[in-house]
C-alpha cells in the first residue's frame, strides 16, 4: 500500500529557475547523533524555508556533518519544493487549517493592518510567502518540523473562491459522459 500524498506533495512545483530574488530563512538547527561502535556520530540537521514574498513558498530539511552544509542543503531542497499559494491582497483567501503528524495549524484570514499574529515557525513561513496580515493558532505538538510542514499543508489547501466556482459550473459538454453506463432495476428483497 502506497502512502498518500499530502497536498503539499501533490502540489504542482516551480522551477527553481522561475523563482528570481527568494530569500531564504533558517527556520531551526539542531544538533543530532548516533551512537556507533566506535561512539557518538555527531551531525547537524537544518530546517529552511524559501519565499519570495509573492506568494511562492517551498520548504526544505538538510543533514551534514558541518551546520553550513546542512544549510545550504535545506536551501537546495526548500528550492527544489516551491509552491505557488493563492493570496487576496495581503492575506489569504480563507480559513484553513493543515495537519502534519501530531502537529495542526489553523490560518484565518485577516484585516489589513492587523499584522502576522504567529508563533516563530509558522511566521517565519507566512511572510516568506508573502502574506502580511493572517491570524494563526498552533495546536497539538510544537515540534517546529511538524509544524512548519502542518502551515505548508494549510497554505497549499488554499483555493481562490471564484475559481473554485468557475470550475464547478463546467458545462455538462465538458464533463466526463456516463451514457455508456446502464442502470439495473431495484430489487426487492
Amino acid at each position: 500500500m502506497s502512502p498518500k500524498l499530502s497536498l503539499y506533495d501533490a502540489a504542482p512545483k516551480l522551477k527553481p529557475e522561475d523563482v528570481v530574488q527568494a530569500t531564504e530563512r533558517v527556520i531551526m538547527i539542531r544538533r543530532i547523533s548516533k551512537v556507533t561502535a566506535g561512539g557518538k556520530h555527531l551531525r547537524f540537521n537544518a530546517l529552511a524555508a524559501l519565499g519570495d514574498g509573492r506568494g511562492n513558498i517551498g520548504l526544505g530539511l538538510g543533514k551534514a556533518d558541518a551546520v553550513p552544509d546542512a544549510v545550504r542543503k535545506a536551501v537546495s531542497a526548500a528550492r527544489k519544493n516551491m509552491i505557488r499559494i493563492p493570496l487576496r491582497g495581503s492575506t489569504i483567501p480563507h480559513e484553513t487549517r493543515g495537519k502534519f503528524s501530531a502537529s495542526e495549524v489553523m490560518l484565518k484570514p485577516a484585516v489589513s493592518g492587523t499584522g502576522v499574529v504567529a508563533g516563530a515557525t509558522v511566521r517565519a513561513v507566512v511572510e516568506l510567502a508573502g502574506v502580511k496580515d493572517i491570524l494563526t493558532k498552533s495546536l497539538g505538538s510544537p515540534n517546529r518540523i511538524n509544524l512548519a510542514k502542518a502551515t505548508l499543508e494549510a497554505l497549499a489547501s488554499l483555493r481562490l473562491p471564484e475559481e473554485e466556482v468557475a470550475k464547478r459550473l463546467q458545462p455538462l459538454a465538458t464533463r466526463p459522459d456516463r451514457s455508456d453506463r446502464t442502470q439495473e432495476p431495484l430489487r426487492n428483497g
